[in-house]
């Protein structure tokens, strides 16, 4: 039976990588900040397209969150507490949607694409990942971000594939609709659940597409 795609395309952090911001959250509310306050600001577009695009680098980016956290908090110290809590919170992989990546890797390419930082390539390494991806499409490296139309184009021409055969799947809703618009089939990824139900199509030949 034919494969629906012959390549998956998939979102980093949200997707296969978390962070625990418990730290980050305890402080926010001891400065008397919303929770989410810190994160807020670093996905700031002014923030963070610089650094996305690879002009600027994370300690660069991370002190830029700290300057507007002192001027929301009058307060460089709380604020320099909020940017180290925000630059070393710990990070984690989803062992059970790695497992489902790697199982469809068995049939197709698995391509990363993530609006990232020039420290994705260390990041990938200290989690193990260096060399689990076919392909790494990281925004700081080729200076376009999603949802962009060019991320998406490179990623399908990197997996060797038309945009209309690739899978992708992402953790923000206008970076799937930017790839549909392309063609491609997209997941909006809430849950393991829904990367399971999209890639049944290439763990078990049985079954055909799964809607998104």
């Amino acid at each position: 039976m034919e494969l629906p795609y012959d390549a998956v395309l998939c979102d980093f952090d949200g997707v296969i990588r978390h962070y625990d911001a418990g730290r980050l959250t305890a402080l926010e509310r001891d400065c008397g900040l919303a929770e989410g306050t810190t994160m807020k600001i670093a996905l700031a577009p002014e923030l963070l397209l610089p650094v996305s695009q690879g002009q600027i680098t994370t300690d660069q980016w991370t002190a830029s969150i700290v300057a507007e956290l002192e001027r929301l908090l009058g307060s460089a110290e709380k604020a320099a507490a909020l940017g180290r809590a925000f630059a070393e919170a710990r990070a984690q992989v989803d062992e059970e949607v790695l497992d489902l990546l790697r199982q469809a890797q068995a049939r197709v390419p698995v391509v990363l694409v993530t609006n990232a930082t020039v420290q994705l390539e260390d990041d990938l390494r200290a989690l193990g990942l260096a060399h689990f991806f076919d392909e790494v499409v990281s925004s700081a490296r080729v200076g376009t971000v999603k949802p962009g139309r060019r991320i998406y184009e490179i990623a399908a021409e990197r997996a060797g594939v038309p945009p209309a055969r690739c899978l992708f799947v992402d953790d923000r809703r206008e970076n799937v609709e930017a790839a549909r618009v392309l063609g491609m089939t997209g997941v909006f990824y809430r849950e393991v659940a829904n990367l399971r139900e999209a890639l049944a199509p290439l763990l078990d030949g049985d079954r055909g597409p799964a809607s998104s």
